[in-house]
This record gives C-alpha cells, structure tokens and sequence, in this order.
C-alpha cells in the first residue's frame, strides 16, 4: 500500500510479490483468484487518486484466475508466473481490450490482436489484468495517472500507469516499453525494480518502428522482473535480427560486482544536490562493501566514454523523432485534431531533418556503443542515476503559456543506455525528501542475466541510503 506523501523510504517500503505464494498455491492454503481478489482491493481503493489504468476488465481477470487455480489444484500449471496479475502499458495490442495510446485519433480503437508479449503471458498463465495508462504515443504529453507517493508529482513517463500501479500494490508486475526512458525513469520515481531488455531482448510485435524500443517488466522485486521477462522471451524470441533475452527460468543468483564505472553522463548538471548527497552515500556504502568504483577521471576509456554519451539526449531524441516521422505525418493528415500540439511538434522537428541529418546521429550512436564496448574489460558493469532526483511536480500545462518542457520528467540519465543497447536495471535504493530515486545498473549487451544478478546482490547487500 501507498504511504502517505513524501514518506518513502527504501529501507522499510513493502513490496507486492507473486514468487512467494507459489508454495502456497501448491499447498491449497491460497490460489490465484484469492490473490487476484486482493489486488482488486487495493485497486478498488487507490485508483481513484492514483489513475493508473486506461482500461480494467475485472470480469475478465477473474475468469483467467479461476482457470489458473484449476491448474495449481491440478498440479498442472503452465509456469512460474501462471496466475499472476499483469497489466499491459496501453500501447501494445490486446485481442480482449481496446488499445488507446492515450490519444484522441485512436479513442474506440480495438484491433483485436494480442501483441506477442501479450501472447506469450498467456501461454504462460499470467492474469491479463488490465491495460495500463501511457503518455500519448508513448511520447512525453502526459495522461492522468499520478505518483503513488505523492499525488501532486508525475509517476515518469511513458509507461506511468505500469510503474504506478507497481508502486501502489495493485498487482506484481506490469510491462512497460522505452525508447528513451520509459521503463527505467518511472520505476525509479515509483520505487519499482525493472528491466530494460538489451535492444531487442523481447520481442516486440506490432511496434517494430523505432530502432531503441524496448519492451520490459516493472515489478516489486528481482525475481518476480526476472521470471515476467524470461518466460515472455522463452517464448518471443528477441526482435527480427536478435538473438533475444537468454538466462535462467528463475532469478540469476546474486552476483557481487568486483568493480562498477560510475558515469555522470549529461544528467549531473541536472541534478539537485539532495539527490547527489544521496548518490554519494550510496557509493560511499558500495566502497565499503569491497566494490571498486571506477570514475571519468580514474581511466580514459571511461572519459571517452562520457563524451561519447554527453549528447545522448539529443541524439536519442531526434533519431526517434525521425523514425516516427511517418507514422505521426499520417496519423495527422487523417486526423488533424488527434493528437496534441506535443505530438505536432515533434513531427514540426523530424520534418526538419535531411537523411544526412540521419546518418549523422546513427554513426555518432555506433561511436558511443564501440566506447562502450571498450570499457568491458574494466569492470563488471556500470552504475549511475535512473533520474535526476525525485519525481517532479506537474498539475498540468497553463493555458496560454508555452507547453511544459518535460511533464512527465527528465531522461537524462536514461538515454545514455539506451542509445548503447545495453541492458538496465533500475534498483530502489535512494530516498529523497520522502519520494524514490532510483539507480540503474548498466550491463554490456545480451548480458541481462549478469546485470540482474548484481542488481540483485546490491538490493541485497548494500545499504540504501535516505536524506
């Protein structure tokens, strides 16, 4: 359950699990429909305020609940995640609920397709549970859901009602997608753990568009993230051309990290001094954990590196807006009025551009992912901020006045990994003035197993830090 504003604190917030009660269902002293029952409960009691769903079916969920509770009584069911209440981020297709994105030109629009993701948690047993609000597009024009720690403050973007409704305990696990942030910000301003799979890691279905979407878990804890992903992938596959997200079918074993790079990235200069006291305890616990921490001034490749990363919100940003150009271009001939002035201009700027302009930005990201790729040898992964402190207020754009730069809040930190491809995990071990800030543990490319191994001993070993 929720506390109340601005009192969160990383060392005493409960989560909600689904990993833990399978012992119990296999005894008979509790089943699926009964854990549905209680998620229902908190729903019915903190959506109201929270927002965190674009369209519910209880009906629905129910009747899957009861099939799974067959199956636990029966012996037979069909995985670990068998019975678990997921709700699935507005963008990706569902053949049973309307799919919305948060945007008028798409009100109504029910295409009756299941994304593959979608597919493969059915297959799996997992309680389709919902469908979770987006940002329009999943884009940065906010929809209505709030921060479950404090009303007035954005829950991140765009996967806000999957990381919101994590946070609130309305169920265990939700999916989320990135391009720039959306995964890894929200769940570091909700207090979630959450993967961003290595580019391609998950197969993505229907939304192939965009070269750095990622789809991936928000959940309470590791193992639960780890097993919604792995049992989606075992059955997906990664995207065309990947190799896909690979590791065990339980959560990685914990993994100490010999050595970390802490990276700065453009982001620093953004960031309250609150959070960096918060950020340097942290690293201060870590140290004396036995890590070794390995910082731009300590070694070149690790400079190269940051300087390869320092424009990552430009580059990030306008070779996704680009990618979209045609999309958004005929989503607006058709319905001029279907989307917010946010979304015209981003279009305005990616109809800017040249294929040069392209080119350019793409090769500028392979250099920064070859930099990255250098500096493997020097430590086990890399750590740095999932946000640039807490969660930001926002009660909505003024009239008459300039749109809000970034309502749903800064992915500064975030574009970085996702320019290199790499896999994140976002891990809740700073508190801020009573609200999460998050930190995300980077990997090298297809090892999402390792970063979830080690996120998991951090969570496990090293003390968070509250300021």
């Amino acid at each position: 359950m929720p506390m109340p504003p601005n009192s969160y604190d990383p060392a005493t917030f409960k989560t909600l699990t689904f990993h833990d009660r399978l012992a119990n269902f296999e005894a008979g002293s509790d089943d699926p429909r009964a854990y549905l029952e209680r998620c229902l409960e908190v729903v019915a009691a903190e959506e109201p305020v929270v927002q965190a769903f674009a369209y519910l079916d209880e009906d629905l969920a129910r009747a899957a609940a009861d099939e799974s509770a067959a199956r636990w009584k029966a012996g037979k069911p069909l995985s670990a995640i068998d019975g678990m209440p997921v709700g699935i981020k507005d963008l990706l297709e569902t053949r049973d609920m309307p799919t919305q994105m948060n945007c008028k030109a798409y009100e109504g629009n029910f295409p009756k397709n299941d994304n593959s993701l979608v597919t493969a948690l059915r297959q799996a047993g997992a309680v389709i549970f919902g469908k979770t609000v987006t940002a329009e597009l999943g884009g940065s024009h906010p929809g209505p859901t709030t921060n479950p720690f404090d009303a007035t403050r954005t829950p991140g973007g765009s996967s806000s009602g999957s990381a919101a409704a994590v946070a609130a305990g309305m169920m265990p696990a939700a999916i989320g997608s990135q391009v720039g942030g959306s995964i890894i910000r929200p769940a570091a301003y909700c207090g979630n753990v959450a993967l961003k799979p290595s580019q391609g890691g998950i197969h993505r279905g229907e939304r192939q568009v965009t070269s750095m979407s990622t789809h991936g878990p928000h959940a309470g804890c590791i193992e639960d993230m780890w097993r919604v992903a792995i049992e989606i992938a075992s059955r997906t596959g990664g995207d065309p051309g990947h190799t896909g997200l690979m590791g065990p079918m339980t959560a990685p074993e914990a993994v100490k990290p010999e050595r970390l790079v802490v990276l700065e990235t453009e982001g620093w200069a953004k960031t309250d001094d609150a959070s960096k006291t918060a950020f340097a305890g942290l690293m201060e616990n870590m140290e004396r954990a036995g890590i070794t921490l390995i910082r731009r001034a300590d070694n070149s490749a690790v400079e190269s590196l940051e300087a390869s990363i320092a424009d990552g919100t430009h580059v990030c940003g306008t070779i996704t807006a680009w990618e979209n150009r045609w999309g958004h271009r005929n989503l607006l001939n058709n319905h001029p009025d279907g989307a917010s002035q946010r979304i015209k201009n981003t279009l305005a700027q990616a109809e800017a551009m040249t294929p040069d302009d392209y080119r350019d930005l793409v090769l500028r990201r392979e250099h920064a992912r070859v930099n990255y790729a250098a500096t493997a040898p020097l430590a086990d992964a890399a750590v740095t901020f999932a946000c640039p402190g807490p969660a930001t207020p926002w009660s909505g754009d003024t009239p008459g006045e300039p749109l809000a730069s970034r309502p749903t809040g800064d992915a500064v930190f975030n574009y970085p990994s996702s320019m290199l491809g790499a896999p994140v995990v976002t891990v809740p071990l700073m508190g801020v003035g009573g609200l999460p800030v998050g930190l995300q543990v980077i990997g090298q490319r297809e090892q999402d197993a390792r970063v979830a191994a080690i996120a998991r001993w951090l969570l496990e070993n090293v003390p968070p830090v509250s300021v």
